[in-house]
């Protein structure tokens, strides 16, 4: 098996994965553009000439971001639209809003990670229903923007942001909402990431053959606010720091956790593919625990188990 590569690498900078990149004329809507690698993966495709949509919850935040990327990039092309993947009727609305308008790229970066137990305004466990069940709607609500999207030879591309912790859990079809068993926030967290692993694997067999495809993204492990629910404490004990909150070796900054969701929007390599899941600017392997910080596992690809989610997930966003 060949896999996919790409002249970047881990600790690649975002900025230059578009170095050599024109995308003037091309528009793109970034999920929780506001913050960590959001802001910088909206950076990057801005900087390329996108015009780029920050879709977030916080409209103050998102107006800082974007006046920030704005000033880095000296120039307007990125504005602020709300958006709350934990509400679905918020995500009804900013889809109205968008309409059939030609989108080019849709990252599907926001999300929320090992919180305590919590339900989202639609009944949902917070995690599984922001990260993916929000992300569901939003995608197939905006296929036809990004159908009209479509260029000759440049398909339009969807980005999900699917995380190392998918490792920790395939997507359990009995209780996805924790209704009857133990609430456990990283199995949860790991629940949610295979199934946005699997939602970029439906996405692209049933929209490839109408010009967009959709892969997964593994960004690496990244200091953002994504980490506001853990304490100090439990970061040191796995590791991720010590004591005096020194992050370890290995940590990427935000832009080099943006690099891997830039060139999956825009990499020459991936024109026409998809469904496969992304790490370090480059297709994974499968994993192996002979190497165990890189590759990804079956069930995050398998193509019975998407099509199994896509179909609870139109019956529970009611499409």
């Amino acid at each position: 098996m060949v896999l996919i590569s790409s002249p970047y690498g881990a600790f690649t900078d975002a900025k230059d994965v578009v170095a050599d990149i024109d995308l003037g004329g091309r528009t793109a809507i970034v999920t929780g553009g506001a913050t960590g690698i959001g802001i910088e993966t909206a950076r990057a495709l801005a900087l390329a000439g996108a015009d780029v949509m920050l879709a977030v919850r916080n409209l103050e935040a998102g107006e800082a971001a974007a006046a920030d990327i704005n000033a880095s990039i000296g120039d307007d092309r990125v504005i602020v639209g709300k958006l709350d993947l934990s509400d679905l009727a918020s995500v009804a609305a900013f889809v109205t809003a968008w309409g059939d308008q030609p989108l080019n790229i849709l990252v599907n970066n926001a999300g929320v990670m090992a919180c305590p137990l919590a339900y989202t305004t639609d009944g949902l466990e917070m995690q599984v229903g922001t990260n993916h069940f929000g992300h569901f709607l939003l995608g197939l609500g905006l296929a036809r923007a990004l159908m009209n999207g479509e260029e000759e030879g440049r398909t339009a591309r969807v980005v999900s942001l699917s995380s190392i912790g998918h490792r920790r859990s395939g997507v359990n079809f009995d209780d996805i909402h924790y209704r009857e068993r133990a609430y456990d926030k990283w199995e949860a967290y790991g629940q949610a990431k295979t199934a946005n692993a699997l939602f970029a694997v439906g996405f692209h067999r049933r929209f490839a053959d109408l010009g967009v495809t959709a892969n997964a993204v593994m960004p690496g492990g990244i200091m953002t606010p994504l980490q506001r629910h853990l304490p100090q404490e439990e970061m040191v004990a796995m590791g991720w720091m010590d004591a005096d909150g020194n992050v370890r070796a290995g940590f990427k900054t935000p832009s080099q956790g943006a690099s891997t969701s830039v060139w999956a929007a825009v990499g020459p390599e991936l024109e026409g593919v998809g469904g496969l899941y992304l790490e370090n600017c480059g297709q994974a392997p499968p994993f192996d625990k002979a190497n165990p910080m890189v590759g990804v596992m079956p069930h995050a690809l398998d193509p019975e188990a998407a099509d199994r989610l896509w179909a609870v997930s139109e019956e529970t966003v009611g499409v």
